[in-house]
């Protein structure tokens, strides 16, 4: 049940005209981007080929284009997950869904697995345009696969969030500004607080602030490397806000 739910989250989502819109702009940003960088390394390569060990066309335009895609999510994807229960509230259509013969966690994971579909589509046609460079010169296919894992996680994280976000309240506008709150809080406050701890030496503390900064683990695979315990604080971010909208859909249950 749980990707039947999530097959008709993706319909909804494909026949929503604010999902096109944030999939066009959000394309056309990336794409300039993109074109930008290409311009500048195309104008600094006579003086890469003077440098010994330059870098290449994969650390010059695509980590930066994965990067930017980091920054845009954290704008689009409370866009994107603000209906997905907000708007079930407001039409009084959640009784019906709560009231099926489903578990919570199952209508959960599938509206968050119908929302991170979305979003891994818009991680493939990002990953599309450096591999159209291939015409004309070589990628670094590590670092490219770092790059993609680290950003489809992070789309994770913040699909999550923003999940939990839409059922804090029944007006899908609200749910988004609650959603970009939460994501700009984190990043500030975990950032702040990882290193303020590790400025005081509590490593272990501040290893553990660094789940609340779903963008400081991403650096990591910016950087061509597969972080191990970054991947772990990302899927505990995710687990302990899919648990939280379960908690909170169950009392919406009870209350009838």
């Amino acid at each position: 049940m749980i990707f039947t739910i999530a097959g008709k989250e993706l319909k909804a989502l494909f026949a929503s005209p604010l999902a096109w819109v944030v999939l066009t702009f959000l394309q056309l940003i990336l794409a300039f981007g993109f074109l930008k960088r290409l311009d500048d390394f195309m104008q600094i390569q006579p003086q890469l080929i003077q440098v010994p060990n330059p870098p290449g066309i994969t650390e010059l335009i695509v980590a930066p284009l994965f990067s930017t895609t980091a920054v845009v999510l954290l704008f689009a994807v409370p866009l994107l997950a603000m209906r997905m229960i907000a708007e079930e509230r407001r039409n009084q259509t959640i009784v019906f869904l709560v009231s099926a013969p489903l578990s919570m966690t199952e209508i959960v994971l599938g509206k968050f697995v119908g929302l991170v579909a979305f979003l891994l589509l818009i991680v493939g046609i990002t990953t599309l345009m450096p591999l159209a460079l291939l015409l004309g010169g070589r990628l670094d296919f590590g670092l490219l696969l770092s790059l993609v894992i680290g950003v489809a996680l992070l789309a994770a994280c913040f699909a999550a969030i923003a999940l939990y976000a839409s059922c804090l309240t029944a007006q899908p506008l609200a749910a988004a500004m609650i959603a970009f709150s939460l994501l700009l809080g984190m990043l500030l406050a975990g950032e702040t607080a990882a290193d303020g701890l590790r400025g005081r030496g509590w490593l272990v503390p501040a290893a553990l602030a660094q789940v609340l900064s779903p963008l400081k683990n991403f650096e990591p695979f910016a950087k061509g490397v597969i972080d191990s315990y970054a991947i772990a604080c990302m899927l505990l971010l995710i687990a302990a806000f899919l648990m939280l909208t379960i908690r909170r859909l169950d009392a919406v249950r009870l209350r009838g």
